[in-house]
């Protein structure tokens, strides 16, 4: 974490006791030192079942047969997000850049991932529930927050998960050493290529996205 910001809890102590109060009977929740986690292992349909309960400023996710808290986003994290989307809706009018979409992702599409923007044709979206397939969306999209699982969900997992579902990239705008990562080239449950740019630099999002990025514009959100 870039030295002077403020990591931020991945829930409160209210939050976890109105959803394990929600909880199925199945599902035995807990809370350690400000981490959610399982008791014992969850499948697709518990995780959805929980997640259907979860409070408003909750948002979970299930990623490497894990249950994850993403955080909520603070105010430079949406000014990044606005920034994207006008980029995307200049040079691709096309495409809708859905903010905060839920996807099936990882093998056989046993996780479910909440990105922070997904790229898709105008209207992909209209018709799908809380969680998206991934046939036809271009790209996945993630704005990194301050919490303690960044790390491990953002730069490890969600390359990994993405990957296995063929998200054509996965774009990571990373906020703790400022940088840009374009993951592309899907193959075998991995992305071939995974170049990082500082911000400031020129950056092209390959085909079948097809933008570029001017990114001087992210200094001004620098932590």
């Amino acid at each position: 974490m870039t030295p002077g910001t403020t990591e931020h809890p991945q829930m409160s102590v209210e939050d976890f006791e109105e959803l394990a109060r929600k909880a199925p009977k199945r599902v035995k929740l807990e809370f350690l030192e400000g981490r959610l986690s399982s008791k014992y292992p969850l499948d697709v349909e518990d995780f959805e079942e929980l997640e259907s309960q979860a409070p408003e400023t909750v948002r979970l996710e299930y990623i490497n047969g894990k249950l994850r808290v993403k955080a909520m986003p603070d105010g430079k994290h949406t000014s990044i997000f606005m920034w994207l989307l006008r980029q995307c809706m200049q040079q691709r009018p096309d495409l809708d850049l859905a903010p905060e979409r839920g996807v099936k992702a990882e093998a056989y599409r046993k996780g479910r991932a909440r990105t922070d923007g997904f790229l898709a044709p105008v209207d992909h979206f209209r018709d799908d529930g809380e969680w998206s397939e991934t046939d036809g969306a271009l790209m996945a999209v993630e704005i990194t927050s301050h919490d303690r699982d960044t790390d491990q969900r953002d730069r490890i997992d969600k390359p990994v998960g993405y990957a296995e579902a063929d998200i054509p990239v996965y774009l990571l705008i990373d906020r703790d050493n400022n940088t840009v990562t374009v993951f592309s080239e899907p193959k075998d449950g991995r992305y071939q290529q995974a170049p990082s740019y500082p911000w400031g630099s020129i950056v092209e999002i390959p085909e079948p996205v097809g933008i570029t990025l001017k990114t001087e514009k992210l200094k001004d959100y620098a932590d």
